[in-house]
């Protein structure tokens, strides 16, 4: 007979453990497809400047202590640093869940009874204490049985929001290095375009001299006098704003580095050596090496785990109480044969609450639905970003080339039109402003070619997820 109930039990078990595991699902990375993520392009080559490392790739070693000293001191980085410290602490606790509670108390208690309640004759209540004093020491615990996952599936969910946090860390850390990189070109993009502006000041205020030279003999009028004038202040106005750009580039780059606006020490755009091997390895690579999409992806996954969370409120849940301890109505006594105990197992199955927890279920489901839309939308960014940042590459290429072939051609349409008017009657001032304003323009536009040069490798880098490794 004992053994039949054994028997039964043990398959009542088996049935349960085999019913549980059809409650909650095993999680499993997304299928996507990322063989076009890269447009117009056909790359077999697994080699990804992603793994490259910083002092690498910037060849300026003073913008690589400012990136060494961001990722040190950014204050958005700490943030995320601490959200993690948090992830961390959720994930321990979900992992205590397992374990039983203890709960430990110490009571006294005083009470009286009303003799009318005993219901008592009179003559015999006056012989019974209605005065009760208790004391009580008692040790508490409880204990849910993970039978239908519950428990698991809160453990990994909590997991999965862990390893979303350090993604999110090192997502923050890209963006970081891409941040410091470009603001420091631009900075010294800025510093090139006032060299420029303050340069051709010089040769401005030079003109205005030699134009009053040649009204004086007669070769010019009062008219070309004033244009040269014109054309010195336009230079010269410029300068103010090239001047608050540069204070407001400097202030915005200490930011980055947790500094106090101030002044940043920095090279010049000259120096700059590029890396010209852009490597961008296979799309599918991207998995692996973007922090924000793998934060994505840990999102569904913790979603995905929320949605397996739902499902097992519909199930009953099995928990175990006890309760042990000393009680007794006089404390000279209180170790003296006053141990009690109890325990209870029961089991508590959802009825009347089926509502909630098909709104529950519904509710994770489309937070799973949605978090896998997110996640496909961020692998698509990811290649839509890499692709925009080589074309940009490619352009600041192809451009830098006919870039300065106009500047030799402009360069010799100014000597050209001075000349002409020194000697000749066949042209005017207007033509030599023309000249020297297109030439301006050219030279300052070439800068922003290098800057976009520049840029475009540090966005390149990030987008393949390169700076956090």
């Amino acid at each position: 007979m004992i053994y039949s109930y054994k028997r039964q039990i043990l398959a009542t078990l088996a049935a349960t453990a085999v019913f549980a595991s059809c409650v909650t699902k095993k999680y499993q990375q997304p299928v996507v497809n990322t063989d076009k993520l890269y447009r117009d392009t056909t790359i077999t080559d697994t080699t990804s400047m992603a793994n490259m490392p910083m002092n690498q790739l910037f060849s300026d070693t003073v913008l690589v202590n400012l990136i060494q000293e961001g990722l040190r001191e950014n204050l958005d980085l700490k943030t995320a640093v601490q959200r993690i410290n948090e992830a961390q602490a959720t994930f321990n606790q979900s992992k205590a869940a397992y374990l039983p509670s203890l709960e430990g108390s110490i009571t006294g208690t005083r009470a009286k009874t009303s003799a009318a309640s005993l219901n008592f004759p009179p003559e015999f209540a006056s012989s019974f204490n209605l005065k009760t004093t208790t004391y009580q020491a008692a040790l508490s615990t409880s204990w849910e049985a993970d039978i239908w996952g519950k428990l698991s599936s809160a453990k990994r969910a909590a997991l999965a929001s862990l390893l979303q946090s350090d993604a999110a860390k090192r997502a923050v850390q890209t963006q970081l290095v891409a941040d410091i990189a470009n603001a420091y070109y631009n900075l010294l993009a800025l510093d090139q375009q006032l060299a420029i502006t303050e340069q051709t000041l010089t040769i401005r205020v030079k003109d205005v001299e030699t134009v009053k030279a040649l009204k004086e003999g007669a070769v010019v009028n009062g008219a070309a006098v004033v244009q040269s004038e014109a054309n010195r202040y336009a230079a010269e106005v410029t300068i103010p704003d090239l001047k608050q750009s540069i204070r407001e580039a400097e202030n915005a780059l200490s930011i980055l580095l947790a500094r106090a606006p101030g002044t940043i020490k920095r090279t010049s755009l000259n120096d700059q050596k590029p890396v010209a091997d852009l490597k961008t390895g296979i799309p599918s690579q991207l998995l692996k090496n973007r922090p924000d999409v793998q934060q994505a992806e840990f999102a569904f996954r913790s979603a995905f785990e929320n949605t397996n969370l739902a499902r097992t409120y519909f199930y009953p849940q099995l928990t175990i109480t006890g309760q042990g301890g000393l009680s007794t109505l006089q404390l000279k006594n209180f170790f003296d044969h006053s141990i009690f105990y109890n325990f209870v197992g029961g089991i508590t199955q959802p009825i009347f609450n089926k509502g909630q927890n098909r709104a529950r279920l519904r509710t994770a489901q489309a937070q799973q639905q949605e978090a896998y839309y997110a996640f496909q939308k961020s692998l698509l960014t990811a290649g839509q970003e890499v692709t925009n940042a080589l074309f940009s590459y490619q352009n600041a290429v192809a451009k830098q080339g006919s870039r300065a072939k106009q500047l030799l051609a402009l360069e010799k349409s100014v000597d050209y039109t001075k000349e002409l008017l020194r000697y000749s009657s066949a042209t005017n001032y207007t033509d030599v402003l023309t000249s020297e304003q297109s030439l301006l323009a050219a030279q300052l536009s070439s800068v922003n070619d290098r800057l976009q040069e520049l840029q475009s490798i540090v966005n390149l880098y990030r987008a393949l997820g390169g700076g956090w490794k």
